[in-house]
């Protein structure tokens, strides 16, 4: 019925935010249904939705700025004409956004910047393949076994996380490419690299490395991945897919 104002749970389940994210993941989500699942509800007038959008567009739609407002900012009153008598009256600035509503907001924002502060000091930048080297070999420098390692990476290379791939015996280790392009694309990482050991301390790659990396980096170029490196690691050095120009 037109003039009828729905509520989230009346609203279409694709439009509802709480269902958005467990179908299609966070990522699909605006900040104001993010924060709206925060706060749980709006007001008589304004969905949980609509109130957030409220609440950014009054922080120029950062949530750097809304992150920086008091709890005071969020709950305190303004003064506004009455309608009807045209006299001043104060009424509540965010109506339905009370002070525990409030704090979860603040809690959000505070947990964001702390999250980017860590990936800030701690995510190691790979520059070359000595650095990628250097990174992986206390993992593997002691090991009588073959393992496999993908690193996933952000766009400036630092290293978002490390998957072990996989784990062999003495001479080879099975690599399955579906594994590291589906880890690739859950933690989001637009470039990856490659590295597993040789125990043998031979460090030239073997006919399966070869067929190995060529048909990874196929798959990465049809998926917009970038791939790094693959490197293979032995006792006394490494070898470099990357250095020896086999990743054009």
């Amino acid at each position: 019925m037109a003039g009828v104002k729905l509520n989230i749970n009346q609203w279409a389940e694709d439009d509802r935010p709480r269902e958005k994210l467990m179908q299609k993941g966070a990522a699909s989500l605006s900040n104001a249904e993010l924060l709206a699942i925060l706060i749980g509800s709006g007001n008589q007038e304004e969905t949980a939705v609509e109130l957030m959008k409220r609440v950014l567009a009054d922080c120029d739609n950062r949530l750097k700025t809304l992150g920086r407002m008091s709890i005071e900012e969020l709950t305190g009153t303004v003064e506004v004409a009455d309608p009807v008598t045209g006299k001043p009256r104060r009424v509540r600035r965010y109506k339905g956004l009370a002070e525990a509503k409030a704090v979860s907001i603040l809690a959000a924002c505070e947990l964001g910047r702390r999250r980017m502060e860590e990936d800030a000091v701690e995510l190691p930048s790979i520059r070359s393949s000595v650095e990628l080297y250097r990174y992986v070999l206390p993992l593997m420098q002691d090991l009588s076994h073959e393992e496999c390692y993908a690193l996933l990476m952000n766009q400036a290379c630092r290293v978002m996380d490390r998957i072990l791939v996989s784990r062999g015996g003495l001479t080879e280790t099975a690599v399955d490419i579906r594994l590291i392009l589906r880890e690739a694309l859950v933690h989001r990482a637009p470039v990856i690299a490659l590295c597993h050991n040789h125990p043998s301390g031979n460090v030239r790659p073997s006919l399966e490395d070869d067929r190995l990396t060529k048909r990874l980096l196929e798959a990465c170029k049809v998926m917009n991945i970038r791939l790094l490196d693959h490197i293979v690691v032995a006792e006394n050095g490494f070898y470099s897919y990357c250095e020896e120009g086999k990743l054009s």
